[in-house]
């Protein structure tokens, strides 16, 4: 079992996938050149420039090829730069990828995947640190996964390549150099599956991507005030594993939700709609939500930290829930 960086984790996936699959391809803007962050490194030295393909600067123009190209037969892999860039091919991804199967009757499907990176707590400012997760887990026919270790980069962006429906695989900035164990074996992590990153009584803390980290600091500050909280990593925002939240609930009663995206409308409400009405019976306390305020990600750096969700803020949620009076 190797010792990975996350991006070196993406890299390792795309290259076994088209070792594997002769149908594999990249194409993106740099691909070639190893992408504005490393994680196509050397794939063109091995595979060909047929197989890992520089574009103009058009998303709109390289999705709507790659679109094609999976609907006759080829696996695409398409890196969209930033996540805040997907609003350039929304119709190719949500009009087009996302129902294709649908209005052909089954008789054409796009396994593709789009690759794209959130910038949020890198000074990225508004235009290229937003979190949209929410906006493509609404699209009907689309899949949105997003690690938040290593390990999971990598297995996760094998099975959303071996997909025979759309995949948006969110990837995040700020863990891009964050070391952890892959295996060296084909390890697949399901899409649809959280995961239980620390088990906990008193409170479930559900979060994706970057988020987990700053949920588990949070839960160990907590623990040493002797609140033990459970932290859930969705992995998974469409479909949602609704199996895990509820199971949690169980547990501890009360349900805390992190993410980057803000707060209005954004992918934590599904989430609580989850625990206010399958979960409703287990909820001892009303479910609380950690997200930015509405309005854009600021440039400066303190504002930028004021903006996003830090562990202390998770680490208050959970401490006022546990300790609210019934």
């Amino acid at each position: 079992m190797a010792k990975l960086k996350y991006w070196q984790a993406v890299n390792a996936a795309l290259r076994e996938e088209m070792e594997r699959d002769p149908s594999v391809c990249i194409v993106g803007e740099d691909v070639a050149y190893g992408g504005p962050f490393g994680a196509t490194k050397d794939l063109e030295e091995q595979f060909g420039s047929l197989r890992v393909r520089n574009t103009p600067i058009s998303e709109a123009g390289f999705v709507g090829a790659a679109l094609g190209a999976a609907m006759t037969g080829m696996r695409p892999v398409v890196e969209v730069m930033f996540f805040d860039f997907v609003t350039l091919v929304m119709d190719q991804l949500v009009n087009q990828a996302a129902k294709i199967s649908y209005m052909s009757g089954g008789k054409f499907q796009a396994p593709m995947v789009i690759r794209t990176l959130s910038g949020a707590g890198r000074g990225t400012g508004p235009q290229h640190g937003q979190n949209l997760e929410g906006w493509l887990a609404h699209v009907p026919g689309l899949k949105v996964v997003w690690s938040s270790t290593p390990e999971d980069a990598k297995g996760l962006l094998k099975s959303a390549i071996r997909d025979d429906d759309p995949v948006v695989v969110v990837e995040s900035l700020g863990l891009w150099g964050q070391r952890g164990e892959v295996p060296d074996e084909d390890r697949l992590v399901p899409i649809g599956l959280g995961a239980i990153r620390r088990e906990g009584e008193d409170a479930t803390v559900v979060a994706w991507g970057s988020t987990v980290r700053r949920a588990l600091e949070a839960a160990e500050q907590l623990s040493e005030e002797g609140i033990e909280a459970e932290v859930l990593d969705l992995r998974t925002l469409s479909p949602i594993d609704e199996a895990l939240i509820l199971s949690s609930l169980r547990k501890t009663g009360r349900l805390v939700i992190v993410h980057d995206a803000v707060a209005p409308f954004g992918p934590g409400a599904e989430v609580a709609t989850i625990a206010a009405s399958a979960g409703f019976g287990s909820l001892k306390a009303p479910v609380t939500r950690v997200a930015p305020p509405f309005a854009p990600v600021p440039f400066t750096p303190n504002l930028e930290q004021a903006y996003f969700p830090q562990p202390e803020d998770v680490r208050a949620a959970v401490s006022n829930l546990v300790n609210a009076k019934a």
